[in-house]
């Protein structure tokens, strides 16, 4: 298996990075490829990757990967539509929806062509008609409890923006407890177009659900996977699942 993993000088809030090395620990042989900021993605170049990986980053460092991918978009778009293999984290696939509206101000202006001041609005890179409403002065900070199939999804949310899709795009997980992908109680979590999967939950994801991690490498081409300290890291799964599953568990906490 190979991974290439965006700009993870920028893109890593959150210990996102430990989503690829718990998958690299569980996969032998897996080849992971650094793309930086300087470099045209290998996905684009390369036919052999198998999955595309970027995580959580600031707000400024937004604008700086969506200037480093405004050449690419087109290829880009046409690699989503030909199945090539996503996976995004925390505020990652903002970067390609519509624009981001900003309800609070944000005083970034390094890029004016693509930041209108006036209009308090970040022009992303179009792929995916959705937009993103981020308000600074109101993170939230919750917990989340849903389904991949079958499967029972934990995570965590530490966000300013909620996006609001203008299509019909699937969601990438069903919510059983938690605020949605729009912010609302009971609305699916992240997105799922083809093979191109989003999700804002931080924890890091796979560490925190082994069980989604085997299935999804399965579905990636993996084979003999094998996650170590698999008995431990059941143990905290399913103790987690059920604390997240107490009726009178607060779920958003700030």
């Amino acid at each position: 298996m190979k991974i290439e993993i965006l700009y993870p000088e920028i893109a890593n809030l959150f210990g996102d990075l430990a989503n690829i090395k718990y998958i690299m620990a569980s996969t032998p042989g897996c080849k992971v490829v650094g793309t930086d900021l300087n470099t045209k993605p290998a996905f684009l170049t390369e036919g052999d990757v198998d999955l595309v990986y970027m995580g959580t980053m600031t707000e400024n460092n937004q604008i700086v990967a969506m200037e480093h991918l405004e050449p690419y978009k087109d290829e880009i778009r046409r690699a989503i539509e030909s199945g090539q293999r996503f996976l995004m984290t925390g505020n990652a696939f903002e970067i390609f929806c519509n624009e981001i509206k900003d309800l609070d101000d944000m005083p970034i202006n390094r890029f004016p062509e693509r930041v209108n001041a006036e209009t308090k609005t970040t022009q992303c890179l179009g792929i995916f008609d959705i937009t993103v409403k981020r308000a600074v002065m109101h993170r939230l900070n919750s917990l989340y409890l849903g389904k991949y199939g079958d499967l029972d999804v934990v995570g965590f949310k530490s966000i300013f923006t909620y996006a609001e899709k203008n299509t019909d795009i699937p969601a990438l997980f069903e919510t059983t407890r938690g605020p949605g992908l729009d912010k609302a109680e009971g609305t699916g979590e992240g997105i799922r177009y083809k093979n191109f999967m989003a999700t804002y939950l931080t924890g890091p994801l796979m560490v925190l659900n082994p069980k989604f991690m085997i299935r999804f490498l399965i579905e990636c081409g993996g084979t003999n996977i094998k996650p170590p300290h698999m008995g431990a890291a059941m143990a905290a799964y399913e103790q987690r699942v059920e604390e997240f599953k107490r009726e009178n568990l607060n779920y958003i906490y700030g």
